[in-house]
This record gives structure tokens, C-alpha cells and sequence, in this order.
């Protein structure tokens, strides 16, 4: 049964152009990273580099309609990038991309290759529907300083992705929490694709194709549901 997942008035008035496809996997096998998900990185950095043919990312329409939304609810997008921005930053540099596990590789290079959010959860660790709302700033987050969980709470209006049991992400898809993060024992996984018009939805579907093949590829015993692309 698919997780039940709402956004709010609140967020659609916000930001009409928002539009997000799920994917849902179950039977998954992760790991540490590997020679496989590191390829996967590096084709995502190339196909980065030629989509932005010398541009920055910031300069993308994409992330310049999420740039746009971030402002819209009072986070400065040049200090707090959406997440896709700050991944393509990452690529960009001489770094490259970090090497977390093989499913949150996975997932990264879909989010580079296509220059849009993408949020992986793990569904053993979500509490309920999974809601898309601007938060009242009562809400727990747990998060790591120093080494050490702590809970903080976000900004009220912040648009936040929450659950029965508090916020899983902040500031949209900036900042996700550990209690429902992939780990290595991770075994099912919801996936969260955003995209912001001009962003279409048969862009939005093609990334969610491309990351069901790539899963399948990794754990070919995995049952995997790609959702509808949704408004609200």
C-alpha cells in the first residue's frame, strides 16, 4: 500500500509550479559504496557538466524557479540552496561528490544527472503519511551537533516535509533528519522527486524511470511502484 502523502494549501499558494513523483521500493539491498554507485556519481557529474554547457547551476530555469520558492518563504536560496543546487555545486568542484551508501549514491546521481531534488526515506522509519506543509515551529527535528543527536525545531512558515512523528526534512529538501535517513540496513525506501515548473511532468517521470531502472540494477529483487506525478 502506498504511503499516504498530502501537500498543503499553505504550500500550494505558495508555489503553484510544485509538483513531486514518488517511487516506493521494497526488498532493497544496500551497502557501502562501491565501484558501481561511484560510476554512477561520476556519469551524473558529466551529464551535469554538459547540461550546464558553462553555465552555473544557479543560472539553470530549474533551480531558479526553486531559488524563487525558497525566497518565497524567507530562507535566502544563496545561503540555504535547495538540495539539487548544493548537490550540483558539489559535483562541480574538485571534490566531486560525496560517497554516502549505494542507495543514497543512487539517488544523488539522479538528482545531479537531472538537476532536481531528489530525498530518499526509509519507510521502516516513517510515522504515518508523509505531509508537505509550512510548520507552526513546534515541530521536532532531530538532527546531529557534534557528534550527537539533537532535536531542533524550524522557522514558523518554513516549508518542512513531516510525519505523525515531526519533521523528516527542513527548509523543503535542504536539510534531511537522521531518524528516517538510508542507512546501510536500510530494506524499503520511499523516493521524492521535486520539480518546479518549468520542470514538466514527463521530465519528472523520465528521472523517476531512470531511477527505477538503476535500482532494479542494484537489487534486482527489489519490488518497485513508481507513483503518478502530483500537484497535490
Amino acid at each position: 500500500m502506498p504511503r499516504p502523502l498530502h501537500i498543503s494549501d499553505d504550500v500550494h499558494a505558495l508555489a503553484p509550479g510544485f509538483a513531486f513523483l514518488p517511487v516506493e521500493a521494497h526488498g532493497l539491498t544496500n551497502g557501502p559504496s562501491d565501484a558501481a554507485s561511484s560510476a554512477l556519481l561520476d556519469e551524473a557529474g558529466r551529464r551535469l557538466v554538459e547540461r550546464l554547457d558553462g553555465g552555473a547551476p544557479q543560472d539553470d530555469p530549474h533551480i531558479a524557479a526553486w531559488r524563487a520558492a525558497y525566497t518565497a518563504f524567507g530562507c535566502k536560496p544563496s545561503r540555504t540552496r535547495n538540495s539539487a543546487e548544493a548537490l550540483a555545486k558539489r559535483a562541480l568542484a574538485d571534490g566531486g561528490l560525496p560517497r554516502i551508501n549505494r542507495l543514497v549514491d543512487l539517488y544523488n546521481a539522479i538528482s545531479v544527472a537531472h538537476l532536481l531534488p531528489v530525498g530518499g526515506e526509509d519507510l521502516d522509519h516513517i510515522q504515518g503519511g508523509m505531509r508537505l506543509v509550512r510548520a507552526t515551529g513546534e515541530e521536532p527535528f532531530v538532527t546531529v551537533a557534534g557528534g550527537a543527536e539533537v532535536i531542533e525545531h524550524p522557522e514558523p512558515g518554513e516549508v518542512v516535509w513531516c510525519d505523525d512523528e515531526g519533521v523528516t526534512c527542513r527548509r523543503w529538501n535542504w536539510r534531511q533528519g537522521v531518524r528516517t535517513r538510508l542507512t546501510e540496513r536500510s530494506v524499503s525506501a520511499l523516493f521524492l522527486l521535486e520539480g518546479m515548473a518549468p520542470m514538466t511532468a514527463a521530465e519528472l517521470t523520465t528521472a523517476g524511470a531512470e531511477l527505477a531502472e538503476a535500482l532494479y540494477k542494484a537489487c534486482p529483487e527489489a519490488r518497485i511502484e513508481i507513483g503518478d506525478v502530483r500537484h497535490r
